[in-house]
């Protein structure tokens, strides 16, 4: 039996977990995981965190794992990986170094500079009060973006000074020495690509698209993402090969020239402006939402490409072309901000619906909720509008609307 090490609680990592399980020859525990993961066929999950560092390399040795993936971008940010390598276990994810690339937005902007990717201009600010006398002398909207990790939180598009200042007021009391970057606005649909990359080639997956804002229409506060789709049909087939040589290969080129190679899930959050492609931000670790409805598509082994990658060749991934996948996120009422914990979760057993869980824990023997994003419901049809459709009439009939809030327009911009 091939074993996989998943480290990570989340939505995301319940789709990966259930991804390398499909190979029969595979057994996956995930550290620490979430209740729901045990009930996976060839998943269990194992009481270790993130940052046991020690006890995860032990568990690693002891069950003698074949390789380990790590989900979230803090144990990567944290070195994670340096401490898997120095220990000789095999291990799919970038070095503490190499995490830069999202844990610090000022790291990106030199590497993308150095590398000729475009990007959005920006100013720095470590001084709050001449980030906020800037503020008050500049046309809106300016995107405000905490330097460091805030969880998918620490961006606000400010329509106006007084916008500004709030969020200013707001990534000023995020952990750490304050570091700002506002940036030039930029018109254009966002959308999501993601890489298997190790260190100096890359294999790219179907493009996707997030929807940050908690409501629909693309208003309230922005969230860690409330839904996805992907394929993306209103965007031209050579978007893929435009997004490789444009900005996957210059950045891991770049990354190995600066003694950082990458190695592990790619992530560019990207914009089509009328001045062409422009990069918004990377992550380093797949998307939650969009690993939820991109990696459902893949009908080759994941674990299989993940080891030929590692072993330095490019692997062939076949992905479904015939039908769109999309997923809701069903968040706690009062998320983002306090979303309610303990609350039943719904029961859905539609046979096409395909449910992944994220903030659950186990309460009388049953599962409730624990966190803002509690679960994710992914359909696939042959349109964006049909899966569309489908995913609210599952929700609608089948999610108590005071207990639990989602949007309704996943795939608005490929429908209009």
């Amino acid at each position: 039996m091939n074993r996989w090490l998943l480290i990570g609680n989340g939505g995301r990592e319940y789709v990966i977990a259930q991804t390398l399980a499909k190979n029969p020859e595979v057994e996956v525990f995930v550290a620490p995981g979430n209740p729901a993961m045990a009930d996976l066929e060839r998943v269990s999950t194992v009481a270790i965190f993130p940052e046991e560092v020690q006890r995860l390399l032990a568990f690693a040795v002891d069950k003698q794992v074949r390789c380990t993936v790590v989900g979230p971008e803090k144990p990567l940010a944290d070195g994670l990986v340096d401490a898997f390598r120095a220990a000789g276990l095999t291990i799919f994810g970038p070095t503490r170094q190499a995490a830069q690339l999202e844990a610090s937005k000022v790291f990106a902007k030199k590497v993308m500079a150095a590398a000729d990717v475009k990007t959005a201009d920006y100013q720095q600010f470590t001084d709050l009060e001449k980030a906020k006398s800037y503020l008050n002398q500049i046309k809106y909207p300016q995107v405000l973006k905490a330097n460091g990790l805030a969880g998918g939180k620490g961006v606000v598009i400010a329509q106006s000074f007084k916008e500004a200042e709030t969020a200013l007021e707001e990534i000023s009391q995020l952990a750490g020495p304050f570091e700002l970057l506002v940036e030039t606005f930029l018109e254009g649909q966002e959308f999501s690509a993601f890489a298997l990359v190790n260190g100096r080639q890359a294999v790219l997956m179907p493009l996707a698209q997030d929807h940050k804002r908690l409501r629909d229409g693309d208003e309230g506060p922005n969230t860690g993402g409330m839904g996805a789709y992907s394929p993306l049909p209103q965007f031209p087939s050579e978007t893929a090969s435009q997004v490789m040589t444009t900005v996957i290969q210059p950045v891991i080129d770049q990354l190995a020239a600066m003694g950082a190679p990458f190695v592990g899930f790619l992530y560019a959050g990207l914009i089509a402006t009328s001045e062409g492609l422009k990069v918004i931000e990377f992550n380093v670790r797949m998307g939650d939402p969009e690993t939820q409805v991109v990696l459902p598509q893949l009908q080759t082994d994941l674990g299989a490409a993940i080891l030929t990658l590692l072993g330095g060749q490019k692997p062939r991934l076949d992905w479904q072309s015939d039908s769109i996948y999309l997923g809701t996120v069903i968040a706690s009422a009062g998320y983002p901000r306090n979303g309610k914990d303990g609350v039943a979760l719904p029961g859905i057993t539609a046979a096409d619906a395909m449910v992944s869980y994220a903030g659950v824990t186990t309460k009388n023997s049953k599962w409730v909720s624990h966190g803002g994003r509690v679960m994710m419901v992914t359909v696939k049809a042959p349109s964006v509008l049909a899966a569309q459709k489908r995913v609210n009439q599952i929700l609608d009939h089948n999610v108590d609307q005071q207990a639990y809030t989602w949007r309704h327009d996943i795939g608005h911009s490929a429908i209009s």
